[in-house]
């Protein structure tokens, strides 16, 4: 099998659908399995799943277990060489599989790829090519440098600016949104951290695969577009949800720095934290 693509769905069966759909033109000169995995949707998403047929082994969890455990639990029952974890709230394009599967080919030290990731209305997300959350990356972000200079390696960092947007380039974080991941580097790194219910998994992850010696690619030359909010709700828990990851993952990867170097990251989340929470409020 050449290929795996892992699905989480929660909620999400209109958007399932057309991920579905575009999925199918996608893979059509690949082998390929697709594997769902159902985080108990209260909708008629495992119904529709169901009435597929998929070639992989789609299951439904008995009840939301997050992303992470469940990303793993369908590599568990994958066979694929390449391992494409894909959220629902994505539309694929033909080749672009392929694309992403020649470029492994010809890159031995790719160990993950992520691509280029625009929105309904064709506007690039940011988020398709990011830096790692270090204090200075997060403070020019949080006070507004690197929005002022967009382009700048020093303010830019968070979201790599300084690349430019439609050139394949080694970068530290890719998004779990659309990441394929070489199955040995999976199996090396032992998958998703479960501790992470929802965010900063695919922050972790990427860490890990460059820890193993494999580089991380974005691929500015390849085109996904990323609908979001299939299965997340901006209100209190998801505030609560991703500034504790953003402390789980600090917690992890950094609890051997300094003090003082915990401390700044700490209160960098706790102000972004209240700033969000205070948007709930007044957006009311």
């Amino acid at each position: 099998m050449q290929l795996s693509i892992i699905i989480v769905n929660y909620n999400s069966r209109q958007l399932l659908e057309k991920c579905i759909n575009s999925l199918q033109k996608a893979i059509q000169n690949i082998e390929t399995e697709i594997i769902v995995i159902d985080n108990n949707s209260t909708d008629d998403s495992w119904e529709y799943i169901k009435s597929l047929g998929l070639t992989g082994s789609s299951f439904k969890m008995n009840e939301n277990f997050g992303f992470a455990k469940a990303c793993n639990g369908g590599f568990g029952v994958s066979n694929g060489k390449y391992i494409l974890f894909l959220n629902p709230d994505t539309i694929v394009p033909e080749k672009s599989l392929e694309d992403c599967i020649s470029f492994f080919e010809s890159h031995p030290d790719a160990g993950g790829v992520g691509v280029r990731m625009i929105d309904i209305q064709n506007k690039f997300l940011k988020e398709s090519k990011r830096g790692l959350p270090t204090p200075a990356a997060s403070f020019y972000k949080l006070f507004g440098l690197s929005a002022i200079f967009p382009k700048a390696k020093t303010f830019s960092k968070y979201y790599e600016g300084h690349l430019p947007e439609n050139e394949n380039n080694p970068v530290e974080v890719l998004s779990g949104a659309c990441m394929m991941i070489r199955r040995e580097v999976f199996e090396k790194i032992n998958g998703f951290d479960e501790r992470f219910f929802m965010y900063g998994e695919d922050i972790d992850l990427s860490i890990r695969i460059i820890q193993a010696g494999y580089k991380n690619y974005y691929l500015g030359t390849i085109t996904v577009t990323h609908l979001k909010g299939g299965s997340t709700t901006y209100n209190t828990k998801y505030v609560q949800d991703f500034y504790g990851a953003m402390n789980l993952f600090v917690k992890k990867h950094y609890s051997n720095r300094s003090i003082l170097f915990r401390t700044i990251l700490y209160s960098g989340i706790s102000i972004r934290k209240i700033i969000a929470q205070a948007s709930l409020l007044f957006n009311r």
